[in-house]
């Protein structure tokens, strides 16, 4: 029977307001029981756990305890409450099934033996042995009321810990439960949350009875907007076979609460069941072992590929327990995500970052996927790669001419899939008029991308393998740098479908293995081209060296593949190079955040280019990155012809122009002035400022530009070259349009994007940006003990010339 509900007198709920307090019963139960009817289906992929309503957290023996096994660990359950309470806040119905009564009474009955102990001694061995053990190094001190004992005895044999008695699982419960309980309750105080605290036995759970009072007294405390925390009641409960894995002595087991966490969560149809232990989640082996994986998603029938190894070093249950456990749940309805709750760089974060559909731990799930995961696609592509790279260079070129040949070949199919895209997109009215233009395929752009293509296919065959330097280091012994593939490539782009054969055309001349995720708006596009890339590659049997994502994978989840990745490069509006940018943690990043790119009209500069450049860079294509966001013009420009003549073509072409400060300062009716001189539009607009000088021009690119594209344009030739040099710019030019900026234009055949960074590749990024080196060393048995001062060799250091065209 439950003992009766002491309600506290301010409850959170709708009515009544919080106050922090605590609500103690106890409830029988924990026997074997049938399982109840599916509540319903479980969630089928990781991002439907937003829609969690009610959550279970399980808290395991490793994330309560402290590393000692005595005592809890603190830090990490502070956290743990913070996210619970900030997840209740929202709404939701949270309930904790948690660990940690044993640890903590252990603790306190030590410390109280300890006392005991070191008191009886002191009164029965005299002032003289007192003196002796003060000789001997006793050393004693009082922390927070509790006596801490340090002992190092130099002759003594005989320590007090070898006479602390076992101590029994049970009376450890009896003596921590309510400090556990009274734990809790302070640390929910902290954000006016309400706490219930049930305790239940393994002896009665198949009674109906009892079974039904708990499922309404739960029920009754969510309705209140209370957080009960569930624990077994290890004070009545028979003591646990003892673990023979666990190190040390007299060492207490604490009960396992992996089936009783289930079970609830069942019965309580929770939606999601969220099991933190001391490991990331499963692994297909025993984690620490060579090889061993951590499963992202397991599914039930995948148990006989699953090898379990030893349990956490407290607790009874292992990671085959809560596996049973969670596919249990699993088959009642309730989703399950294990996942690692001691790691203190996640412990803030775990829970929250699992509800909003984050890849954290194993999630379960009843819903396999018709294709490989994300992981499985990394190392097809991988492996698909090396292959890729030991090709010769003729044969990667052959593959890019048949991709370019399939683009003019199947442009029909192609444009059908892009007409689906544009309908889709233009229907749901999320889309600027700008991200239109970009999601656009035409019969031009699919024949420019073919020249493109072939271009590209000719400077692939200098591309892997050259030598870029060779050096004799001493007699037989010859040093060689080399030219290889980064690794396995990432490319994030958004509704650019001809970035796709763009971006596949330089992994494959640069033999590197090609991640796609490309957007929702141009899947259809995106998909067709795939098939072609694919089609092309097949030609030498390497098909799956680029891979197209196409499951619900999130981006920041992809950033987080740092042992699978070996370098992202997003394609797309500056926030998604931001999000990029902070979510990848560990992979580098190859992009440019903004495009906010100058055209600086000097005093010096001829009216016809002026009008023509501007125009160029602003209208010609003003959604790309490369568009001229700003226009700069000196001073003594004001009220002159060419003043009058760029702003009438502006306005000619429905160009909106936004006033600098300068520039609104020297007007009685101005244009709207500008809110930050670093917007990058994206569209048919502009700001327009005033500057005194060249000089000045380069000292406002310097405070407002994003180090992509600038131009001046003038005919003072020592004007535009200091303005050249100083400029620190990717691309810096001399009359002539912003819009140049751009692989194909400079001859690269293709880019996959422009790099505002200062070291590895800086602008447009062609073939010679995706590749790195390494150096090669041949000898015939050499040891740098042969060049030490003893040795018979000298080191010698002779360049040795490379020919052109020269491969190891």
């Amino acid at each position: 029977m439950f003992a009766r509900l002491a309600l506290c007198s301010r409850l959170p709920s709708r009515n009544w307001q919080s106050n922090g307090c605590s609500v103690s019963f106890r409830a029988f139960s924990q026997a074997k029981f049938s399982l109840p009817r599916p509540h319903g289906k479980s969630f089928a992929h990781r991002s439907e756990l937003k829609q969690a309503k009610r959550i279970v957290v399980k808290l395991g023996s490793a994330v309560v305890t402290r590393g000692d096994e005595c005592g809890l660990a603190l830090g990490r359950l502070a956290s743990i409450v913070e996210q619970v309470a900030m997840l209740q806040n929202q709404g939701r119905e949270m309930m904790i099934v948690t660990s940690g009564a044993v640890a903590f009474g252990k603790q306190r009955l030590r410390h109280e033996i300890l006392l005991s102990q070191s008191v009886r001694q002191a009164l029965h061995s005299g002032q003289n042995q007192l003196k002796e053990m003060v000789n001997n190094s006793l050393k004693c001190k009082i922390l927070d009321k509790h006596l801490l004992i340090t002992l190092e005895f130099n002759f003594c044999e005989i320590s007090v810990f070898q006479s602390i008695p076992v101590l029994e699982a049970r009376a450890c419960a009896a003596a921590g439960q309510s400090g556990l309980m009274a734990l809790y309750e302070a640390m929910f105080t902290q954000y006016s949350t309400c706490t219930a605290q049930i305790l239940v036995t393994n002896l009665d759970f198949h009674d109906e009875q009892k079974r039904r009072n708990l499922n309404s007294t739960l029920h009754e405390l969510l309705r209140m907007n209370i957080v009960p925390i569930i624990n077994t009641n290890d004070a009545v409960v028979p003591p646990p076979v003892p673990n023979s894995d666990l190190q040390g002595v007299n060492v207490i087991s604490i009960k396992d609460n992996d089936s009783l966490a289930a079970r609830l969560a069942v019965e309580m149809k929770a939606d999601l069941l969220i099991a933190l232990s001391d490991v990331e989640g499963l692994y297909d082996s025993p984690p620490g072992t060579d090889d061993a994986k951590l499963i992202d998603i397991f599914y039930p029938g995948d148990q006989q590929s699953i090898t379990y190894g030893t349990k956490s070093r407290v607790g009874i249950g292992g990671m085959e327990a809560k596996v049973k456990a969670a596919l249990w749940a699993l088959q009642g309805g309730t989703s399950v995500v294990i996942a690692n709750g001691t790691h203190p760089k996640v412990t803030g974060h775990v829970i929250t970052d699992i509800v909003e559909g984050k890849k954290v731990g194993t999630f379960f799930s009843e819903v396999k996927p018709a294709g490989p995961t994300v992981e499985q696609q990394t190392e097809m592509a991988r492996h698909a790669g090396r292959s890729l790279a030991s090709l010769h260079p003729e044969q990667r070129g052959e593959i890019i001419c048949c991709l370019a040949e399939l683009l003019t070949e199947k442009k029909d199919e192609i444009l059908s899939a892009n007409k689906k895209d544009l309908e889709i997109a233009t229907a749901s009215g999320r889309f600027s008029h700008a991200l239109i233009n970009r999601l656009a395929l035409s019969t031009s752009k699919l024949n420019s991308l073919a020249i493109g293509l072939r271009q590209l296919s000719v400077s692939s065959r200098d591309s892997v393998g050259r030598v870029l330097r060779r050096t004799r280091v001493a007699n037989n012994l010859e040093l060689e740098q080399i030219t290889v593939p980064i690794g396995v490539l990432l490319v994030i782009f958004e509704s650019r479908p001809d970035c796709l054969p763009q971006v596949s055309a330089l992994a494959i001349a640069s033999g590197n293995a090609l991640l796609l995720k490309g957007g929702k708006e141009a899947a259809n596009t995106n998909k067709i081209l795939h098939q072609l890339t694919q089609e092309a590659l097949s030609i030498h049997g390497v098909a799956d060296a680029i891979q197209l994502v196409s499951t619900r994978e999130e981006v920041e989840d992809l950033c987080r593949l740092d042992k699978m990745i070996d370098l992202i490069i997003p394609r797309g509006s500056s926030q998604l190079v931001r999000e990029i940018q902070r979510a990848a943690k560990g992979i580098p990043v190859l992009g440019h955040s903004e495009g906010v790119c100058h055209v600086y009209i000097d005093s010096d500069a001829s009216i016809d280019k002026a009008i023509d450049i501007v125009r160029d860079s602003k209208c010609d294509y003003p959604a790309a990155c490369n568009a001229m966001e700003t226009l700069l013009i000196h001073r003594d420009l004001l009220r002159t012809p060419i003043f009058d003549q760029i702003i009438d073509m502006l306005r000619t072409e429905h160009v909106k122009i936004h006033a600098g400060p300068r520039f609104a300062s020297y007007l009685t009716f101005s244009p709207s002035e500008v809110k930050s001189l670093r917007t990058e539009y994206g569209d048919l607009e502009c700001c327009i400022e005033v500057v005194d000088s060249m000089q000045d021009a380069v000292d406002h690119i310097h405070k407002y530009g994003s180090s992509h594209t600038d131009v001046i344009v003038t005919e003072n030739e020592e004007t535009a070259e200091q303005f050249l040099q100083q400029v620190d710019s990717a691309c810096v030019f001399w009359n002539s349009s912003s819009r140049f900026a751009d692989g194909y234009r400079f001859g690269l055949g293709a880019e996959v994007g422009i790099s505002t960074a200062r070291i590895h590749a800086r602008g447009p990024v062609g073939l010679e940006g995706l590749l790195t080196t390494k150096w090669v060393l041949r000898g015939e048995g050499h040891t740098v003990a042969d060049f030490s001062e003893q040795g018979s060799m000298t080191y010698l250091h002779e360049n040795i010339p490379v020919p052109q065209g020269n491969f190891s």
